[in-house]
């Protein structure tokens, strides 16, 4: 049947998808202060959590630190409605210090949903995008319903709904995650555009009611008794630990039953094409991949305040339903467990990043972006740093403003954002501190320090917030310096502390930066012999110890990024011919010409580009300055 167009409203931007990325975007471009339109396939599910009910974790609290700096929603929206608390990491040091917060995923939908519809220049709607045409000055988004809308840009944020199909065992068929609608015809309008489409893969673990849980012997894992919040604007005590967390492990008897069903595993069988997350796999894969590993571990956390079920967290599976009910009650606690929600695959189209300016804009398509899942990402908080992102350059790219690019020696994000679009990935990508050369200055202490100017320039940072920053960054400068010039004499109480500490007692008068810099003394041990000692925050003073312990690695991590910045300062033109430039090895030209690098410092990062090859671009660069 066909569906009669007409002619709807007008837009500066256009997202689509109300997940974690297409929430950012859409609030960042409205906010903005550009007219901007959200389409959803049901706004029941806007900022729905598909898979683990939490927010942060190992690097990825790094990422939402950043998303509040630069003025974004998600940690103000996880402080509002955490179940549990964590700082993971503290027997490490601070560079890989990550937040991490159970949330109440139903709580956390509705309070983004809320979000949206108060805000100014934003409208949401719910309706399937099944076309975007390309036309002059912009696109037309046209709906299944067969409303036609004028939009200057497009941000597409679809996660995992482009021709979603959901395995469980030999059963299959089209679905968008946690049983929602697919969205099944966009696919090929994209591809009409000339946009490139593959298949990834990823799953989560079954649900289960918390009554069938037998939580007496296992592993407590309670909350942080110092609540540590996401955002700099929340107040720590608005924040309560009001629900526990647990922790068992398969055996042997549920290594058994996996392995005797394998065939069964649509993963294992052949039927899911897609390519799944290296770094989160499937028990099933886990099983075979680590085949002499004893055992596995699993969390067991909360979904909800409003809610008996319960999240299985590291036993994702796509298993048959019989078959999941016989492992799962091999595990200690789990023995009497009753599922609520089977477990299971999704697959679902996506771009190669590659194809993507470091803007997150399409090379072959101006006014076009990506974001979150369909980039090739996982996890929520890599999709909304890259819809935020997504959200800020569509606003700046109707205002006639250059985007804004984030460098990866600045931030995760921009870490993030260049490993997409410069290397690009062959499974779901996920945030990890390895993977930035900078974690020692890209710490979630100071990520307010080394972004929130960029927030405030796009008018995302309100002057409360802005204020708060100033006085924050003020009183750490001056507590620095006053600790670089305060000494304070040997006393018999002073060297007793020291010596209880592990660290030479002190014989004559010593300075307090030089005590903060001993490995075996923090900030706070000195409190008692320091009566000028300031009244400072928690984090103020995380930051300022921070900085004096580490300040010679530090110092030594920026004029390493110094040198780096030089080099993403050589601009490559956009019209560069590299079959022209002689000296360069045929791979080196292949891949240049498939990244289309905008910087010296981008085309140094590709895989397959030497440096000899990197002095021949300095060398043509020279050479044709003038030009």
């Amino acid at each position: 049947m066909t569906v009669k167009r007409y002619k709807a409203a007008e837009y500066d931007v256009a997202v689509i998808g109300a997940g974690h990325a297409g929430i950012e975007a859409a609030l960042a471009a409205a906010r903005m202060g550009t007219k901007t339109v959200c389409f959803t396939i049901n706004l029941d599910w806007v900022g729905n959590m598909p898979c683990n009910p939490s927010i942060g974790g190992t690097a990825k609290g790094h990422l939402v630190r950043e998303i509040d700096a630069l003025g974004g929603e998600m940690a103000i929206a996880a402080d509002k409605n955490t179940l549990q608390t964590r700082m993971l990491n503290l027997g490490k040091g601070p560079a890989v210090h990550s937040l991490r917060a159970q949330i109440d995923r139903r709580a956390y939908s509705g309070y983004m949903k809320h979000v949206m519809e108060l805000e100014e220049n934003l409208e949401v709607r719910q309706a399937e995008v099944t076309e975007i045409e390309k036309c002059e000055n912009g696109f037309k988004v046209i709906t299944a319903f067969g409303a036609s809308h004028f939009c200057k840009t497009v941000i597409l944020a679809t996660g995992t709904f482009l021709k979603g199909r959901i395995y469980v065992g030999e059963v299959n068929f089209e679905s968008g995650p946690d049983g929602t609608l697919a969205a099944t015809k966009l696919s090929s309008s994209l591809q009409k555009l000339g946009i490139t489409l593959r298949r990834f893969k990823t799953g989560t673990p079954a649900r289960v009611l918390r009554s069938s849980v037998d939580t007496s012997e296992l592993e407590l894992q309670p909350g942080d008794e110092k609540i540590t919040p996401f955002s700099y604007s929340t107040d720590p005590k608005t924040i309560k630990n009001t629900h526990d967390c647990y922790i068992s492990y398969t055996n042997d008897r549920t290594k058994e039953v996996i392995l005797r069903n394998l065939s069964r595993s649509p993963l294992y069988a052949g039927d899911i094409e897609g390519v799944g997350p290296r770094y989160c796999p499937s028990i099933e894969d886990k099983i075979v991949r680590f085949a002499d590993k004893p055992r596995h571990q699993l969390f067991i956390e909360p979904c909800g305040e409003n809610t008996e079920e319960m999240y299985l967290q590291g036993m994702s599976s796509s298993l048959p339903e019989d078959v999941q009910i016989e492992f799962y009650k091999t595990i200690k606690g789990l023995e009497n467990v009753k599922i609520t929600r089977s477990a299971y695959a999704i697959e679902y189209d996506c771009i190669d990043p590659i194809c993507l300016k470091p803007s997150l804009e399409f090379k072959c398509c101006e006014g076009l972006y990506g974001a979150g899942q369909f980039n090739g990402s996982s996890g929520y908080e890599e999709a909304a740093a890259q819809g935020l992102v997504a959200g800020v350059n569509a606003a700046r790219k109707v205002k006639g403003i250059e985007p804004m690019i984030l460098s990866r020696s600045g931030s995760y994000i921009g870490t993030l954002i260049d490993d997409l679009v410069t290397k690009g990935c062959m499974d779901p990508y996920r945030m990890m501190t390895s993977r930035s050369e900078y974690r020692l200055v890209l710490r979630q202490d100071n990520a307010d320090e080394r972004l929130m100017h960029l927030g405030r320039e796009n008018g995302l940072i309100s002057d409360e917030k802005w204020q708060a920053f100033l006085d924050r960054t003020a009183k750490k400068n001056a507590e620095i310096e006053r600790l670089e010039s305060r000494f304070i004499p040997p006393s018999e109480e002073l060297c007793e502390m020291l010596i209880s500490k592990g660290t030479a007692p002190a014989t004559t008068g010593v300075r307090l930066a030089d005590l903060v810099r001993r490995p075996q003394l923090s900030y706070k041990d000195l409190a008692p012999f320091d009566p000028e000692r300031p009244d400072l925050s928690d984090d103020v003073q995380e930051k300022v110890e921070v900085e004096i312990k580490y300040k010679g690695y530090i110092d030594r991590q920026l004029a390493t990024i110094a040198e780096t910045k030089r080099l993403e300062g050589k601009k490559l033109p956009a019209d560069i011919n590299y079959d022209e430039i002689g000296g360069l090895r045929l791979e080196a030209v292949e891949k240049l010409k498939k990244v289309l690098p905008e910087s010296i410092g981008q085309a140094s990062r590709i895989s397959g580009v030497s440096p000899a090859d990197i002095s021949v671009l300095l060398i043509w660069l020279e050479k044709n300055k003038n030009a």
